[in-house]
């Protein structure tokens, strides 16, 4: 068995997921790059193994069954445990979103990846994960799916972007799962927790936004990372605890 802690990051191969990889790399970690595209994911692999990460590929498909499954059993074959899963994995459905124009295969297209597939992954890596002696899992939300926010002042509405029924809602079903799955495991020594990495520059926003992945990747590591009477069941961002 690998003695290094080992990590999974879903949607590694770019981004937010690719820098959350590599500091977690950084770290001296084995680190299960999942994606779904087998070149951007071998690029990922290289890149990360030239910079001196201990990378590894997992194809991996959030939304499909089999490919989850097969996951699983790559990394039981290839290091037979999990110490950290880190979901980030996500899409926006695309704009615009208004409730009173949005296809609903839009919003089941959106839920089926930022919802469902953290569902899928979670429940199939937990075998793996509780033969850790620290598990720890990552969902990496957004502060759009903050209910508090979304209903404050018109300044606090501001800073969840715009109206987007399929794409924030799905961050505050991720959010209400979370705390499920924190109320399940309450009594073991898994903890699971949500983060909002902020308005990251990345393809998923048409490179709007004002932080770099690397920055929006630290929120994860910080995670990831906890000690064991750290906290579990909870949202946060780098400034603090995010409101539901």
């Amino acid at each position: 068995m690998n003695e290094r802690t080992i990590a999974l990051v879903t949607g590694a191969n770019k981004g937010i997921g690719y820098e959350i990889a590599a500091g977690l790399g950084a770290l001296g970690w084995s680190v299960g790059v999942g994606a779904r595209d087998d070149q951007r994911r071998t690029t990922a692999v290289a890149r990360l193994r030239a910079a001196g990460v201990d990378a590894f590929g997992v194809p991996l498909d959030v939304t499909d069954d089999a490919s989850v499954t097969a996951a699983a059993r790559l990394i039981e074959k290839q290091a037979g445990r999990l110490d950290v899963l880190v979901n980030n994995a996500a899409i926006t459905g695309g704009m615009p979103q208004e409730p009173t124009r949005v296809d609903p295969a839009t919003i089941r297209t959106v839920v089926e990846t930022n919802v469902i597939g953290v569902i899928r992954v979670t429940n199939a890596m937990l075998p793996l994960l509780r033969r850790s002696a620290s598990p720890r899992i990552v969902n990496m939300s957004s502060s759009v799916g903050s209910l508090t926010r979304q209903s404050g002042t018109a300044a606090e509405q501001q800073t969840t972007g715009p109206v987007a029924v399929a794409y924030s809602p799905s961050k505050t079903f991720l959010n209400a799962v979370t705390l499920q799955y924190a109320r399940e495991l309450s009594g073991t020594n898994i903890l699971i927790n949500a983060g909002c990495p902020g308005y990251v520059a990345t393809d998923l926003n048409g490179f709007r936004g004002v932080r770099t992945p690397e920055q929006g990747a630290a929120i994860a590591i910080k995670l990831a990372t906890l000690h064991d009477d750290g906290p579990t069941g909870t949202f946060f961002e780098d400034a603090g605890e995010v409101p539901w």
